[in-house]
């Protein structure tokens, strides 16, 4: 039973050991590679006016496709109408 309960005394003190490990590893790496996040906050403000121009020429771009499609259905609706008038006079009078 003694012999039991110093393995599993073993055991808890390995894993104490492994997680302490663990979360230093973690706090160098977080502090090493904390540099690097500082240059790639920088490299995202340099990059960020093309972004905002990229996505303001497509959404120009998507406007004006809008734009030339309803300006393109607009004389095929009124051919329709024009077709369409007599046939809804005579209904009309009709009904």
């Amino acid at each position: 039973m003694l012999a039991l309960m110093a393995l599993m005394t073993l055991a808890f003190i390995a894993f104490a050991v492994f997680v302490t490990a663990a979360v230093l590893l973690k706090v160098v790496l977080r502090v090493a590679l904390f540099p690097f996040k500082l240059a790639l906050v920088a490299l995202k403000l340099l990059v960020l006016p093309f972004v905002a121009i990229a996505v303001f020429v497509k959404v120009v771009v998507l406007f004006s496709v809008g734009v030339t499609f309803v300006a393109l259905l607009i004389p095929i609706f009124i051919v329709l109408a024009l077709f369409a008038a007599p046939f809804l006079l005579v209904a009309a009078v009709a009904h």
